[in-house]
C-alpha cells in the first residue's frame, strides 16, 4: 500500500461513515484529517435537487466569502480607454481587450478570473468556447461584466468565489484553505450555502438541497446534516 493511500485510510478511520455531521464538526474532522504537506483547499460540494438540463433550473451565481479564500486570484480585464486606466489603478493583473482575445485563441490562458466591460463582449464571443468549459467567461450574473471595474476587482480581491450547478446538479466551490481556523471555514460554508438557498429556482420541486460534502484537497469526503446546516442558516 502506497504512502498516500494509507495516509488517506487513517483519515477515513476519523470518521463515522454513516453519520452526517454539523458544518463546525465536518470542518474541525477536514482539519484533524488532513495529511498533505502543502496547506489544502477546503472544498464543498452542493447537490441540488433540481434539473440542470432545463434553463429555468440553472443555479448560477456568486457570493464573497467573508474570510476569503486564501488564493491570489489573477484577474484579467477586457477593456478599452478609460475603463483600462481604472482597471489599472484598481490593481487587475492583466488588461487589454482585442490582442488578449488573440492570445487566448492561440491558448494562453494564464489567469484565474476575467471580468469585463458589456462593450467588450461582442468580440469576447470569439474565444467562448474556450473560455466557457473553464469557467472563466465573463458572466452579467455573476458580476463580471459590468461597467464598475473598480468594485469587480475589489470583490475578486476580497475572496469572491463563482459558482454554478453541474451537468449531475452538484455545485462545487472552494471555502477556504486548511490553514484558516474553524469558524473562519465554517462562516465561508455558511455563506456560501445562504447564497446558493437565495438562488432557489422557483420551478424546482420537493427538496432543494439533497446534501452537501465537505472535503480537502487530498481527504475523504464528510457529510453534512442539510437539513440541520440550512435551518441553522
Amino acid at each position: 500500500m502506497s504512502k498516500l493511500s494509507k495516509n488517506l485510510k487513517s483519515a477515513n478511520e476519523k470518521l463515522e461513515k454513516e453519520k452526517r455531521y454539523s458544518v463546525k464538526d465536518a470542518v474541525e474532522l477536514a482539519k484533524s484529517a488532513k495529511f498533505a504537506k502543502f496547506d489544502e483547499s477546503l472544498d464543498i460540494a452542493v447537490n441540488l435537487g433540481v434539473d440542470p438540463t432545463k434553463a429555468d433550473q440553472m443555479v448560477r451565481g456568486s457570493v464573497v466569502l467573508p474570510a476569503g479564500t486564501g488564493k491570489k486570484m489573477r484577474i484579467l480585464v477586457f477593456a478599452k480607454g478609460e475603463k483600462e486606466i481604472e482597471a489599472k489603478n484598481a490593481g487587475a493583473d492583466i488588461i487589454g481587450n482585442d490582442e488578449l482575445i488573440e492570445k487566448i485563441k492561440g491558448g494562453w490562458l494564464e489567469f484565474d478570473v476575467a471580468i469585463a466591460t458589456p462593450d467588450m463582449m461582442g468580440s469576447i464571443g470569439k474565444v467562448a468556447r474556450v473560455l466557457g468549459p473553464r469557467g472563466l467567461m465573463p458572466n452579467p450574473k455573476s458580476g463580471t461584466v459590468t461597467l464598475d471595474i473598480v468594485k469587480a476587482i475589489d470583490e475578486v480581491r476580497k475572496g469572491k468565489v463563482e459558482f454554478r450547478v453541474d451537468k449531475g446538479g452538484v455545485i462545487h466551490a472552494p471555502i477556504g484553505r486548511v490553514s484558516f481556523d474553524e469558524a473562519k471555514l465554517a462562516e465561508n460554508a455558511n455563506a456560501l450555502l445562504d447564497a446558493v438557498i437565495r438562488l432557489k429556482p422557483s420551478t424546482a420541486k420537493g427538496t432543494y438541497i439533497t446534501g452537501i460534502t465537505l472535503s480537502t484537497t487530498m481527504g475523504p469526503g464528510i457529510k453534512v446534516d442539510e437539513a440541520a446546516a440550512v435551518s441553522a442558516l
